[in-house]
Formats: structure tokens, C-alpha cells, sequence
């Protein structure tokens, strides 16, 4: 269960239901001992006809007071009998089952009892009460059969689920469909704003640096609503400073030019004019300049790839042929380091890009690959196509032989600049920025890179595009 708005929806749910049920609950419990209270709304009616019986017994007799209890039986429905101190029935009348043991406690308790005795369908009541000679009598009482058949489970009895059930049904259905909309109302407030975040804080590290939460959710006036005024402003800074990051890298490098070209200029003079002994210096500076010239040309190619690629139209591209394009090419300059470019496997993918962008990803990483393989190794490029999930994908592989990267850097070798430390010295001649245009390149046509150490030694870097 990782949804928040499903756990809230539930967990308050489940808390309305339990809410409920032990309201009912306690209603039944508190039901069931009030009525066997004084407090219950028969003992009233019990002791007038409980005081009035005896009254009548002792002023007109035992005959009156049956005729009492006949004319209260017609009018109310109670088959009422009387008990004397002794136990014994002094009314004449029908004693009802289970009467004598009620009368016993009420007199005992010397008050009003009520209860459902078993193997009855009717109630009885039994109201203890003093006559005016001091004598002690007990009115027990069967009173009319109520609406529902036989009286309601007790708690704990068979039967008692299915009574509860039926009355949940009839009284908590409505409680528990209100506090569902509640629930359903409160999580949806709650988890739909920290979606929407969710949606933005995904769109700015995808690069959407101008990715920023909706208006609605900064009016809000709790934390929610200062998250995301403090998510747009941090947001804001980052799309700044990426900003001027990539404008001093294309403005500095604008510059480096011109002083590099007179530079160059001036280097070939001094090669006329001088002698032998300076060549060697000379041509020092020459390497030097060129290493620095090419540096140049890749930050303004990053620069450019940071911009996007809406300005340049896309069209089909064999991906097939680009590839072994770059594999010759990259065999020719491997030759001189005593080191080789096979490609070892190559299907039929075609491909919608820029050309010359998706040809400087693989050159980049391949030239990479050259550089760091051991001397006598080659470097082995496959390219194939494959679905996975219901899409069909390209993906390039170029596997080195050299020494791998550490697992702790395998990520930092796509951020422009790094390098592993053992390659810092420059030996490779590398600048740490091939790499970092071969990712930036092949994420601007939502396609992924990543560097694998292989098992048997060497770095493997995988493209993988959306044909």
C-alpha cells in the first residue's frame, strides 16, 4: 500500500467503522443494564400499579384486588400478579413462568427489577413496594409481547450477530456512508496537492528547469502551500544558476577563440624564424594549443546541446550504418595506439534524431573506450534491437578492456569535467567532457546511458534509444 491518498482513505475509514460499532456496542451493553435499573421508564408505571394493588388489598380484600388487576390487564395489557413478603401469590390470578424468582430479587433489592426470563416471549417486571400497614409486597408483571419474535439475543448468545448486523444495517449504514464521503473528501484534499508537487519535483529533474507548481496550490494557506511557494523559489535558483553556468560556458569559450587563433598564428611564425633548438618546445606549445582548441569545441557543444534540440529539425536515421561509420573511423585512430575497433554485432534500427548529435554521443563514447583499453585490446561495439515492455528499442553497447571505473564513480563519469582519479594526470588526454556530451545528447532524445564494470574487467557503456 504506497498510495497516501489509499492510506488516509482507509485509516480514517477504518476509524469511522470502529467509531461506530463501539458506539453501538456500548449503546447495547448500556441499553441491557438499564433495564434492570430504577431508572428504567416502567418502574414508574410499576409502582403506582404496585402501591394501588396493595392499597386495595389490605383496605377491600383479596376479590378487589383481583378485579383491580383484571381491569389493569384490560387496559394496559399486563398480566400482573402479587407476592407477599412470604413468596407466596395472594392475587388469585395466573402466575406467570419464572414470576416468583423475579418477585425474590425484587424484594430482596427493594426496588424495580425487569428482565427476558428464558423459554418466554413476554418481559417481566417486578416492582417491591411497602404497604400502609408496613407489610412488604412484590407486583410482578408480564407485559405484552413486543414487535420483534422472542426477545433480542444478549450479547455473547447465538443469534446476537445477525440482531446486530440487522441493526448496524438500519442505524450506522447512513453514519458509515457519510463518514466514507468525509474520508474520501479530506484524503483527496490532502494527497492531490503533494501529487501535483510530486508531478513538478519529476519535471524539474527530468531538466524542465522551468517546472513549477500550480498557482492553486499557492494560495493555500497551511504547509502544504509553503512547501510549494518554497519549491518555485528554489526552483527559480536553480533554473538561474544553470542559466549563467551555461551562458559563461558559451561566452568563455567565444573568447578563448580569437587569443587561441592569433596564438596559433604566432606559432607557426616563430617555426620559421627560429632554430632547431626551440622545435621541440615549440612543438609542445602546438599540442598544447590544439589539446585546448578541442576543449574549446566540445564546451561549445555542450553549451548547445544544454539549449535543446527544438531549433534542429529531426529526421530518420540508419542507425545501423552511423554506427559502423564510427567504427571505422575510430579503428583508423586506434591503429596508431596499438589498439583495435571491432563491431562485433549490428542490426537493422533506424532511428528519429539529429544526426550529427547522435554521431558525437556514440563517437564520444567510443573514443572514450579507445583511450582507456590496455594496449593490445580492442574494443568491441554491438549494436541491436529488442523489445522491451510492449516498446521497441535500440541499443548501443561499447565495451573496453581497461582498467573499469570504481562502483563509487561509475555515475559521476556522464557530469562534464570529471574524471576518475587515476586518469587526472591527463596521460589519456581526455578532458572530461565526452562522456558528459554523450549523455546530454542521447537524453535529449529520451533515450538513457549508463556504465556497467564487466565481470572479467573493463568498462561497458550501454545507449539505449526509442526506435
Amino acid at each position: 500500500m504506497r498510495s497516501l491518498f489509499l492510506k488516509i482513505f482507509l485509516w480514517f475509514g477504518l476509524a469511522m467503522v470502529l467509531v461506530n460499532i463501539a458506539s453501538f456496542t456500548t449503546g447495547i451493553v448500556m441499553e441491557r443494564r438499564s433495564q434492570s435499573d430504577r431508572g428504567n421508564p416502567m418502574a414508574p408505571m410499576f409502582g403506582v400499579y404496585a402501591q394501588t394493588a396493595v392499597e386495595i388489598l389490605e383496605r377491600d380484600g383479596k376479590s378487589a384486588l383481583t378485579a383491580y388487576l383484571d381491569r389493569v390487564a384490560g387496559a394496559s395489557h399486563i398480566n400482573a400478579v402479587v407476592f407477599d413478603a412470604g413468596g407466596a401469590e395472594v392475587s388469585g390470578r395466573p402466575v406467570p413462568h419464572d414470576a416468583g424468582e423475579l418477585a425474590r430479587r425484587a424484594a430482596q433489592s427493594g426496588g424495580f427489577q425487569f428482565e427476558f426470563p428464558s423459554q418466554r416471549q413476554q418481559p417481566l417486571g417486578a416492582q417491591s413496594v411497602q404497604a400502609p400497614s408496613g407489610a412488604h409486597y412484590v407486583l410482578v408483571g408480564e407485559l405484552p409481547k413486543p414487535n420483534f419474535p422472542g426477545r433480542p439475543p444478549r450479547l455473547g448468545e447465538r443469534g446476537s450477530l445477525l440482531f446486530g448486523l440487522r441493526m448496524a444495517a438500519r442505524s450506522l449504514l447512513p453514519l458509515l456512508l457519510i463518514g466514507a464521503f468525509f474520508c474520501y473528501w479530506f484524503a483527496r484534499y490532502l494527497s492531490k496537492p503533494i501529487v501535483e508537487l510530486r508531478g513538478a519535483t519529476q519535471a524539474l529533474s527530468e531538466g524542465n528547469l522551468t517546472a513549477r507548481v500550480d498557482d492553486k496550490l499557492l494560495q493555500r494557506r497551511d504547509e502544504i502551500g509553503y512547501l510549494g511557494r518554497d519549491f518555485n523559489e528554489m526552483a527559480g535558483r536553480i533554473e538561474s544558476l544553470v542559466e549563467a553556468q551555461r551562458r559563461l560556458l558559451g561566452d568563455i569559450s567565444h573568447e578563448l577563440r580569437s587569443p587561441l587563433a592569433r596564438q596559433g598564428v604566432a606559432l607557426g611564425l616563430a617555426r620559421r624564424r627560429g632554430n632547431p633548438e626551440v622545435g621541440t618546445a615549440l612543438d609542445r606549445i602546438g599540442r598544447e594549443a590544439e589539446r585546448m582548441n578541442q576543449m574549446i569545441g566540445q564546451l561549445l557543444t555542450l553549451s548547445q546541446l544544454e539549449s535543446g534540440t527544438d531549433y534542429l529539425s529531426k529526421v530518420e536515421i540508419d542507425l545501423g550504418a552511423l554506427v559502423k561509420e564510427v567504427a571505422d573511423d575510430a579503428q583508423y585512430e586506434a591503429l596508431s595506439l596499438d589498439r583495435s575497433v571491432r563491431l562485433v554485432a549490428s542490426e537493422a534500427c533506424s532511428v528519429d534524431g539529429v544526426s550529427d548529435l547522435l554521431r558525437s554521443a556514440v563517437e564520444n563514447v567510443v573514443r572514450n573506450a579507445v583511450r582507456h583499453t590496455a594496449p593490445g585490446t580492442e574494443v568491441e561495439i554491438a549494436l541491436s534491437c529488442e523489445s522491451v515492455n510492449g516498446g521497441r528499442y535500440a541499443t548501443v553497447n561499447v565495451r573496453d578492456h581497461g582498467k573499469g571505473v570504481p562502483e563509487e564513480s561509475i555515475q559521476d563519469i556522464f557530469r562534464a569535467f570529471y574524471r576518475v582519479e587515476h586518469a587526472r594526470d591527463r596521460k589519456t588526454g581526455g578532458t572530461g567532457l565526452g562522456l558528459a556530451i554523450a549523455a546530454r545528447a542521447v537524453r535529449l532524445h529520451g533515450g538513457t546511458i549508463k556504465a556497467t564494470n564487466a565481470l572479467d574487467g573493463g568498462l561497458s557503456v550501454e545507449i539505449r534509444l526509442q526506435v
